[in-house]
């Protein structure tokens, strides 16, 4: 089935305790795009860039059989840039620079032959941006999946509410569960959350795995251990990514399809932190996809006698 995502394609530049990078293709979408390229052949992409966007980076989506269609390119203007380094636990970031350029004001344009979308992804932008796309669509998708970030608790508060109430599923991290809630337990945080709208709340925890509610049911995914991990940017995306993907090659949104969901998301994202940038998401093999994913079955099974 058909999957529209809507968000960023960016420069990054990144430093980490194990090297730096010049300006390398990132942004939400791009990461969501590409993780969601290994499970639906129908991924269609809305998003905007400037004319210093290489073409090359471009054809990296093509070759994954992403639908460009819907990428803006803004003559004489700059692609979004963000440049960000990393502490020595991974865990902590600061950013150095950012240069918002065409996304100061994305105004998302959908083609007409991506109407009809079944799987709607909203990457992490301006919740009256994330709104217009599901205002836009002629048809209501069947599952609409919202990510979002505290910087939009803090800055957009109403619209971020507004939009909220129209999606299915919400992805955030533990601490802007916590925020957005108001609650500390995160079962409680998740109850206050589906209470604003969605039936189904996914809390990213890093390298500690990923917590699924929907309706009253609970799931939890651990988080593979890596020997190495270089660096973390964009793995919450290329989670989302996985996630939704895998829903959209099966067509069900259950909760055992989206238990699933939650494993290969967890997989894909497992293999976005062993490079800089997306990088390991360029040419992965379906044999290092479910070898990863067989990782995370062993990981998480047992029997009681």
């Amino acid at each position: 089935m058909s999957l529209l995502t809507v968000g960023s394609v960016a420069f990054d530049a990144l430093e980490t305790p194990f090297g730096k990078t010049d300006k390398i293709i990132g942004g939400a979408a791009t990461y969501i795009t590409l993780s969601a390229s290994y499970f639906t052949n129908k991924n269609n992409l809305v998003a905007v860039v400037g004319d210093d966007f290489p073409q090359e980076m471009i054809d990296i989506l093509k070759n994954r059989g992403v639908d460009t269609a819907g990428l803006e390119i803004r003559q004489g203007e700059k692609t979004f840039f963000w440049s960000g380094k990393y502490h020595n636990d991974m865990n902590t970031r600061d950013t150095v620079e950012v240069h918002l350029n065409v996304m100061g004001d994305f105004n998302p344009v959908i083609p007409d032959q991506y109407g009809d979308c079944e799987f709607l992804m909203l990457g992490n932008t301006a919740p009256a941006i994330q709104k217009q796309v599901i205002e836009r669509l002629p048809n209501r998708p069947k599952l609409i999946v919202l990510d979002t970030m505290n910087f939009w608790m803090d800055s957009a508060w109403d619209d971020l509410m507004e939009v909220i109430k129209l999606v299915d599923v919400i992805t955030i991290n533990d601490e802007e569960a916590r925020q957005l809630s108001g609650q500390y337990s995160l079962v409680k945080a998740a109850a206050a959350i589906q209470a604003m709208g969605p039936e189904t709340v996914i809390i990213k925890k890093g390298e500690h795995g990923a917590l699924l509610f929907h309706g009253t049911s609970i799931f939890f995914a651990p988080a593979l251990p890596l020997e190495e991990v270089f660096d973390p940017t964009g793995a919450g995306d290329t989670f989302a990514g996985g996630f939704i993907g895998y829903l959209a090659s099966t067509g069900n949104v259950s909760f055992n399809d989206m238990k699933r969901g939650i494993i290969y998301g967890s997989a894909m994202a497992s293999f976005c932190v062993e490079k800089f940038g997306a990088e390991r998401l360029f040419n992965l093999t379906p044999d290092e996809i479910n070898e990863r994913v067989a990782r995370f079955v062993q990981l998480s099974t047992f029997e009681i006698a």
